[in-house]
């Protein structure tokens, strides 16, 4: 019907073009390489020059984009949900700063990072922005909704035994919920509906089973 009403609008009639939506997507010559033990939730996009350590985890929402350089991320790291990843220009002509995330990290929600470097087991709280040249060392923490500006240094040796504590373990949490997420996500969709169908008879009041 669609089609038929398209036909009869002549040369004035809207041709949409649909985009199918896809996790991993090559750009120029460059292909994502995510290790097979990570999770990738399907509404994330990972675009490009984009690698993926073992144990890593990006989040609903995410976008990686590795297209005029790269970023690397490391083992055991999570990108949480709708945070954004991204490279940056320098203040050299032609030059460019690849982002770099190291072993162990959290990255907060909806938080952005533009051409920077984060170390080992080192903490963005949530919405939390980190502009070109920003290196935030081993054990730092950025906070919530923090903007860190061009070329800072984020140093390590200012947190608390207790803080260093709860960012190991904030991402040992989350690599155990991403194997979750990824097991539910690999469910074939007849199975996923079955489940359904059987937890709607469970739930279903007694009198209506008996009759």
């Amino acid at each position: 019907m669609d089609r038929l009403g398209s036909r009869l609008q002549g040369n004035n009639y809207f041709k949409e073009q649909l985009s199918r939506h896809r996790s991993l997507m090559n750009v120029y010559d460059k292909a994502p390489a995510v290790d097979k033990d990570a999770f990738v939730a399907p509404s994330a996009s990972i675009i490009g020059d984009v690698n993926v350590g073992a144990g890593s985890s990006i989040w609903y929402g995410c976008v990686l984009r590795g297209d005029v350089n790269s970023i690397s991320i490391g083992s055991g790291t999570n990108i949480q949900d709708h945070s954004l990843v991204h490279v940056a220009k320098s203040n050299l002509p032609g030059k460019v700063l690849p982002t770099v995330i190291g072993d162990n990290v959290t990255v907060g929600h909806s938080a952005v990072l533009h051409g920077c470097t984060v170390e080992d087991e080192a903490f963005v709280g949530m919405k939390a922005t980190l502009l070109d040249g920003v290196v935030v060392e081993k054990h730092g923490m950025v906070a919530a909704g923090a903007l860190v500006r061009q070329d800072t240094r984020i140093p390590s040796g200012e947190l608390t035994e207790e803080e260093i504590a709860f960012i190991s373990q904030s991402a040992a949490n989350y690599g155990s919920l991403a194997k979750v997420h990824a097991a539910e996500n690999a469910k074939p969709l007849d199975k996923i509906e079955f489940l359904k169908v059987l937890q709607k008879k469970v739930n279903e009041p007694r009198s209506l089973l008996q009759s």
